[in-house]
């Protein structure tokens, strides 16, 4: 079984804790969260599939449930970080994307 290539996104530092950050990557628009100062990112697709609009890594991040979500800025919709489920509507959730980090660099999984 073959694995999707490895690409760097950037620095981790250049992540703030408690942020996200949109990144092009292959032509696909890649919202990065990190939630805590940890080295924990998560990746989705930016696009807010409510309103078709780039802005899923300017969204507010939370916890509901003992999971870690990000809000929308738009309509509010939230989508759980790990894998992109849609809490108010799991036909409208978004694409997650494997993470990891190479010392100091994010890299995903497409």
């Amino acid at each position: 079984m073959s694995h999707a290539p490895w690409h760097h996104v950037c620095a981790l530092d250049a992540i703030l804790p408690g942020t996200g950050v949109c990144a092009l990557v292959e032509g696909h628009q890649i919202a990065l969260f990190r939630p805590t100062a940890e080295a924990q990112i998560y990746a989705l697709d930016n696009i807010d599939p409510f309103a078709q609009a780039s802005v899923l890594s300017r969204g507010l991040i939370g916890e509901h449930g003992g999971e870690l979500w990000v809000a929308s800025p738009l309509k509010k919709q939230h989508f759980r970080l790990s894998d992109g489920h849609c809490l108010e509507n799991a036909d409208f959730s978004v694409r997650a994307y494997p993470v990891r980090i190479d010392g100091d660099q994010v890299a995903i999984g497409l």
